[in-house]
């Protein structure tokens, strides 16, 4: 008997929920079957097969908590012979390459890209027979079973033409017949603000409770990523002297300067010019002449940062999450965007690391992308401050005695009162307010 543990779960995770068992009791498994999906409070961690054979038990249930080395199962490898003499003859196919370590993905509904085992020594695969020789990952395969579409019909992104999730889900939506199970969860970049996010239909059906049959009420275990967030946003209110100060910015140069070179720029360096690199910058630039922003407090004593992991908010189904772009304040606007942009695809794609999630010293997050006018947002704690963008609209405005019609947006700055002085909060803002009205000062300080 092969034992399943849980593997390691990432930086400081040590416990996780069964959030569900893709093989049942008895099953006949390939090498690299994704046996049972584990959910943290940052990331869903795909527990695969070690070996090809039959899943001889399961030692936890859905919705029990487990702890890292923990029995999950045990796999008999001596069975797979007896279970493939029962099953139809198998197709001669390439064998699969064992995973040696679990797929794991920013969101409870994304899932590894990972080519998927094609069926070796007549194990069966999941999902209709005839599209058991379609390389996919296991959850392109749900998806499709759901959505009632062949995987076969389905065009591949991945590495050698492997069929994906987001996939699945675009093919559905090219189609027509979108439905609760192939929502989209991937994080997408936003035309409006360069906001890594997912669509308003996606987080609007998320909130939404499951359907019921008549019944007036329905209740819900909240998820472990639900739970942390919770407990994430309780510890910022009450460790911190939460305060938030607001200004606004007239977008007009910004919106000038990007219609000008967003083609150029494309065209050049292969990276679409959104305008969240352009208050990455900004905010960049004001940390640097107001470091206490980008501080930490460590019991007593005050840890200043010499550098900016700029983390960028993002929506999913799933919940919040915040990757980071590594050392911000050493890139121009041109890296910043692409950065993003393929911080954007791996989250998309369900790539994410820890890494990407770890680390970061101040946050932006754009509520703007879903319509959000003002809002004060939570620090993300243990940072000191969080820049909030909102939604860019034409508003009439005083210019030089004049009333003009203005885009423009209100920016917040939510920060710890404990470290970060009203005035250096205020003086903040208005850097970055002076910057995005003059972006050529961007480009040549």
């Amino acid at each position: 008997m092969i034992p399943i543990k849980v593997p390691p779960l990432g930086e400081s995770i040590v416990e996780a929920t069964v959030s569900r068992w893709v093989k049942k009791k008895g099953d006949a498994v390939a090498s690299g079957d994704t046996l049972v999906e584990l959910e943290t409070d940052k990331i869903t961690v795909e527990v695969p097969a070690p070996r090809a054979g039959v899943l001889t038990s399961q030692a936890v249930a859905e919705g029990d908590v487990v702890k890292v080395d923990q029995m999950l199962g045990e796999l008999d490898e001596t069975a797979v012979t007896a279970s493939a003499g029962t099953a139809a003859a198998p197709k001669t196919e390439t064998p699969s390459t064992a995973l040696s370590s679990p797929a794991v993905s920013p969101s409870a509904s994304a899932a590894s890209v990972t080519p998927a085992p094609e069926g070796a020594q007549g194990a069966p695969v999941s999902g209709a027979s005839a599209d058991s020789s379609i390389r996919s990952s296991p959850a392109a395969r749900r998806v499709a079973g759901d959505a009632g579409v062949s995987i076969a019909d389905v065009t591949g992104t991945g590495r050698g033409g492997v069929v994906s999730k987001p996939d699945v889900v675009e093919h559905v939506g090219r189609a027509g017949a979108v439905g609760g199970s192939a929502a989209s969860t991937g994080a997408t970049p936003s035309p409006a603000g360069g906001q890594i996010g997912v669509s308003k239909a996606s987080v609007a059906g998320s909130a939404q409770a499951p359907a019921s049959s008549g019944e007036r009420e329905t209740r819900e275990k909240m998820s472990t990523r639900r739970k942390r967030i919770a407990e994430n946003l309780l510890q910022s209110q009450h460790n911190t002297a939460h305060l938030t100060t607001f200004n606004e910015v007239d977008m007009s140069a910004v919106n000038s300067l990007r219609e000008r070179m967003k083609e150029k720029v494309e065209k050049e360096h292969g990276v679409k010019l959104t305008f969240m690199p352009f208050f990455v910058k900004a905010a960049c630039m004001a940390l640097e002449k107001y470091p206490v922003v980008n501080a930490q407090i460590d019991a007593d004593t005050i840890i200043y940062k010499h550098y900016v992991n700029m983390g960028i908010a993002v929506a999913s189904e799933a919940g919040l999450v915040v990757p980071n772009i590594k050392d911000a304040h050493r890139k121009g606007i041109i890296e910043v965007s692409r950065d993003i942009s393929e911080v954007a695809k791996r989250a998309r794609e369900g790539k994410l690391t820890m890494d990407d999630l770890t680390g970061g010293t101040f946050t932006i997050t754009n509520g703007g992308v879903f319509g959000s006018l003002v809002s004060t947002p939570i620090i993300n704690y243990p940072q000191v401050g969080i820049l909030g963008l909102h939604k860019t609209q034409d508003r009439p405005v005083a210019i030089d005695g004049m009333v003009e019609i203005r885009p423009m947006m209100y920016i917040a700055l939510s920060y710890d009162h404990r470290i970060v002085d009203g005035q250096q909060a205020v003086l903040f803002l208005v850097r970055v307010k002076e910057l995005l009205e003059d972006p050529a000062t961007m480009l040549i300080s």
